[in-house]
């Protein structure tokens, strides 16, 4: 991949207001979630606009975490980062084997065991079922039956699509 290291990712969206004291719902992704604590210094990216700002607090409520920020401590300064994205230095994240970040997987080549080539994955979707990599438009379960191999290097995803499920035909 042509990133360099000290490039920052997407590790959360804000989702608008929760009270009137400044917390503010925010979505994780599950790799950045433990990174979440009171201290932790993250970039809010809002449209151009990008700056440092330090997690004041963190509490969960019904499996979505609230978050203060230094500086916000009003209903309407919450409001403002309604959309709005935190992001850490790639480096921060800790993977596990077998674990990617989304970023990682957009842009690379999907083929099947035969080599044909189905396209590039154009988005990573999260479901309750599995993740999904998004190609041609086209749902493709991240599950160990169909996705084969990872290779980040050549920027390839090696699948064994079951019929039908990439070429259009019935299964």
């Amino acid at each position: 991949m042509n990133r360099k290291p000290n490039d920052r990712i997407p590790l959360a969206r804000l989702a608008g207001a929760f009270g009137v004291h400044g917390e503010i719902k925010c979505d994780p992704s599950n790799a950045g979630r433990t990174l979440f604590v009171a201290g932790a210094h993250f970039y809010l990216r809002q449209e151009s606009d990008e700056r440092e700002v330090v997690i004041s607090g963190v509490r969960e409520h019904k499996g979505r975490l609230l978050v203060s920020i230094e500086g916000i401590d009003t209903m309407e300064g919450a409001q403002a980062l309604n959309g709005a994205e935190l992001t850490v230095e790639r480096e921060r994240i800790e993977l596990a084997p077998d674990e990617y970040l989304d970023d990682d997987l957009v842009g690379l080549e999907l083929r099947g065991l035969d080599g044909r080539r189905y396209g590039s994955i154009e988005r990573v979707e999260h479901w309750p079922s599995s993740d999904m990599l998004v190609v041609g438009g086209r749902m493709v379960p991240m599950v160990r039956a169909i996705v084969r191999a990872i290779d980040l290097h050549a920027g390839i995803v090696t699948v064994d699509p079951p019929r039908g499920l990439l070429d259009g035909d019935e299964a």
